[in-house]
């Protein structure tokens, strides 16, 4: 009887595993659902490169961290509204240049996303001096603080005398306070409007302006005037971007390295598996069986809650594998220094998990913090690998403690000690 709750957790742990499974499968999953499929990376699904060069020359340097990390943000916003499947968007310095890398996994329309990217609009405003050079006046702009990265809203409104389409923006609370301080200081003088460093208004300002609202009238259409406003909405630049170079990568060759990683994968697991059977003989055979379980419980996880597979991504996860048996394996070498003292095998077997914890659970924070600063302080493919390293090793602490004990419980069988001679009888 006090095998049955063990025996009901057991079959719990190993429906969920086989659920777990289905799910990760994709050719399985898609004929029953086409919910949730996998996320892959650039390196996997194919797609491309792209990487832009940051026009700070404008920017004074106390500001230029805070104008890249907006332009990140820009850029991974609008990516994300055409429809870029897991688009990693981060930034580098090099030399003295910023640069922004966008990789757009899996994306078919490569032209039209830089084509979108690159129409994003950039708004300055400027104020305006007239020199007078040799009896020739000449107009001067000159640049102000005021810019795109202040834009939090705009909408197309509409002339009430002419009836012609305006773009009405509304600018941030900080923008809104620059805003107020330029029309104060150029009462009765023009302020110029410029749009991806074109002049597109230059009106005479008649007073100070509160509030952060300001109208962009120039030649519009109805429609250039709603394509204006969704790029606005979707973030105006705060500084020039320009492409310097564009990598594509074949779907094929992604495929292709995916089957290669998943090869390799497979190979691997299976060699530990036979390992740990060999050596553990019975033993080894459960660790096996909660391995497998293991690997169905992390990639279940890592679908779920939609992780981006790459190759470094695969690499951490079955670097997390090896944990998984490491902890068993810390198990057993206790479980035989126990017995090795003479105590019954289900005795000795239970002292061996308890006895192990410890070890396993220093190993594994070890690790998991390591993943943790990994992820934290790098990018690209980097977080990739500290994610599901991260994830699995807490799944593996799981499997290897809960999975392989309940495993060892249900099936051991009865066992006493023989009178007199200290010897071990097992029962059925």
């Amino acid at each position: 009887m006090k095998h049955r709750p063990l025996g009901f957790i057991l079959t719990i742990l190993v429906v969920f595993a086989l659920a777990c499974a289905v799910f990760a499968y994709q050719p399985l999953w898609r004929t029953l659902s086409g919910a949730l499929p996998w996320k892959l990376g650039l390196d996997l699904a194919g797609g491309s490169f792209l990487t832009y060069e940051i026009d700070l020359s404008q920017i004074p340097a106390t500001d230029r961290d805070s104008i890249v990390n907006g332009l990140r943000d820009v850029i991974e916003r609008r990516v994300n509204l055409f429809g870029v499947s897991e688009p990693r968007v981060y930034t580098e310095s090099a030399g003295g240049t910023s640069r922004l890398v966008v990789e757009l996994a899996g994306i078919k329309d490569v032209n039209q996303a830089i084509k979108q990217i690159g129409m994003t609009p950039f708004l300055d405003f400027r104020e305006v001096a007239q020199v007078d050079q040799n009896g020739t006046t000449t107009t001067q702009f000159i640049p102000t603080d005021l810019n795109g990265r202040y834009v939090k809203s705009a909408q197309v409104t509409f002339d009430t005398v002419t009836g012609k389409p305006l773009v009405a923006i509304q600018f941030s609370d900080d923008g809104a306070k620059i805003f107020e301080d330029l029309t104060a200081k150029n009462i009765g003088r023009p302020i110029a409007i410029f749009l991806d460093n074109n002049l597109i208004e230059m009106p005479t300002v008649q007073d100070k302006i509160s509030g952060g609202k300001a109208q962009i009238t120039g030649s519009f259409t109805l429609e250039t005037a709603r394509q204006l406003v969704e790029r606005f909405n979707a973030g105006a630049l705060p500084a020039p971007i320009n492409l310097v170079n564009q990598q594509t990568i074949d779907s094929d060759f992604g495929a292709d390295s995916l089957v290669r990683a998943l090869v390799a994968g497979l190979i691997g697991t299976l060699a530990v598996m036979l390992f740990m059977v060999f050596y553990y003989r019975t033993l080894g055979l459960f660790a096996a069986a909660a391995l497998l379980m293991y690997i169905a419980f992390s990639l279940g996880m890592f679908k779920l809650f939609g992780v981006t597979m790459t190759l470094s991504g695969i690499a951490g996860f079955i670097l997390s594998i090896g944990m998984a048996v490491d902890a068993n394996v810390l198990v057993f070498e206790r479980t035989k220094e126990e017995l090795r003292k003479g105590l019954l095998k289900k005795a000795a077997l239970e002292e061996g998990f308890r006895r192990a914890w410890t070890s396993i659970r220093d190993s594994n924070i070890s690790t998991l913090i390591t993943a943790a600063v990994l992820y934290t302080f790098t990018s690209s493919f980097v977080r990739g690998f500290a994610l599901t390293l991260f994830l699995g090793v807490l799944v593996s602490m799981f499997s290897a403690i809960t999975v392989t004990r309940t495993f060892l419980r249900v099936f051991m069988g009865k066992e006493t000690k023989a009178a007199g001679n200290g010897k071990q009888v097992t029962g059925a």
